[in-house]
């Protein structure tokens, strides 16, 4: 009663310190839950935000690399970027450069173009000339065929020089220096043997089928031989004027060529062996030996043949095979391309053939002279060299 009173009764268990002590602990805790139960909701909004601003920051910035190695990087790259700048516009220079002078030239040639074509004469009446060369129209026909303006202007140079040629008896002497042929070196007239084309091409297989040294030595010794020391000139100067009057003759003017030291004497032996490997080729795909081959078979044999060439040029020639073909369409008369009249003048085919070989030859020869300035300059860079040397090596390297 007196506990439940106000007043504090000793025996009472709440009335205690002890009782008074747990109850100030049981206060506490409830107090303690509530703050700890209240810390945990927070706590766990803090968590839930702070995941919310981690996945941001992954979304954001995954793909983002340091600071320190973004710098690394930039600075290696930028030094990179500016060595390789410097070469290319350097090179862009020269190439613009080139350009530049490329397109002038073009100009130049442009406005020269239009000078000729203002200044022209119009184009020659060709078939006028039947009506004063020896043979007529017929003649005349047959020698213009395939011919070129400046071809026929030959022709009618060799024609006009054949009549003077005829007219004369000899031919004056050129004496006996150094700077003379030693097949022309005589002093006096020299007895004109008026021979004709036939004649003359005909001693020129000879000569080649039995040549032995030089060109030149071998001529005049193998004349001397058959014709004797009194009338070796004779035949030497009646020759040698033929075969510098009928550059349309291909055996004619390239003999002149040789002989008088224009061109290589390899040319002659490589276009033959290039000649006699197709023919063999050509035989070869021929299992029937009837002479002819399908379209199809030709164009294999000539890639067989001429591994190096390329389509273009290998369809030229199956054009120009076709040239007064006399058998059907899908076939060629491979035989007949080959065959020489009795002047020595090849078919369209084999003179194909032996152009597109000259042109071969000097374009190999261009690129090797190129790679010697280039490789020339590389040892000597001071060496002085012309403009066509050192515009090779302007576009070969992008160096001026």
């Amino acid at each position: 009663a007196g506990c439940s009173g106000g007043e504090e009764v000793p025996s009472c268990p709440c009335c205690s310190e002890e009782g008074r002590r747990d109850g100030a602990t049981l206060n506490i805790k409830g107090e303690d839950l509530v703050k700890v139960t209240l810390a945990l909701k927070i706590a766990r909004q803090d968590l839930t935000k702070a995941q919310v601003e981690l996945n941001t920051m992954k979304a954001d910035y995954g793909d983002v690399v340091p600071r320190r190695d973004f710098e690394s990087q930039e600075k290696k790259y930028s030094d990179l970027f500016e060595k390789d700048f410097d070469d290319l516009q350097k090179e862009y220079d020269t190439l613009l450069e080139i350009h530049q002078e490329t397109v002038e030239e073009r100009d130049r040639f442009y406005n020269e173009l239009q000078q000729v074509q203002r200044s022209s004469t119009p184009r020659p009446d060709w078939a006028k000339c039947a009506e004063v060369i020896s043979g007529g129209p017929e003649r005349w026909s047959y020698l213009e065929e395939g011919k070129t303006s400046d071809q026929l202007v030959d022709v009618l140079l060799e024609e006009i020089g054949t009549g003077v040629l005829k007219e004369k008896d000899s031919f004056p002497g050129l004496g006996k220096g150094d700077k003379v042929p030693v097949y022309l070196r005589y002093e006096g007239q020299v007895k004109n043997k008026k021979l004709n084309k036939k004649d003359v091409v005909n001693i020129l297989k000879e000569i080649w089928k039995e040549k032995q040294s030089s060109l030149p030595e071998f001529f005049l010794s193998y004349l001397q031989k058959k014709y004797g020391d009194s009338s070796a000139f004779e035949w030497a100067y009646t020759i040698y004027e033929n075969i510098k009057l009928y550059r349309s003759n291909e055996a004619m003017s390239l003999f002149y060529d040789i002989l008088s030291g224009k061109v290589d004497e390899g040319l002659y032996h490589g276009q033959n062996q290039l000649i006699a490997n197709l023919l063999k080729e050509l035989m070869a795909s021929d299992s029937s030996n009837s002479g002819t081959l399908m379209t199809e078979q030709f164009s294999l044999a000539l890639r067989a043949a001429f591994p190096l060439k390329s389509s273009d040029q290998i369809q030229e020639l199956i054009d120009v095979s076709r040239y007064r073909a006399e058998s059907p369409e899908d076939l060629i008369d491979y035989r007949s391309l080959f065959i020489e009249d009795e002047e020595g003048n090849a078919e369209p085919f084999v003179a194909k053939i032996r152009s597109q070989y000259a042109s071969e030859k000097q374009e190999y020869l261009r690129e090797l002279r190129n790679e010697l300035v280039i490789l020339w300059w590389v040892q000597d860079p001071l060496v002085q060299l012309p403009g066509s040397e050192l515009r090779v090596l302007t576009v070969g390297r992008g160096e001026e």
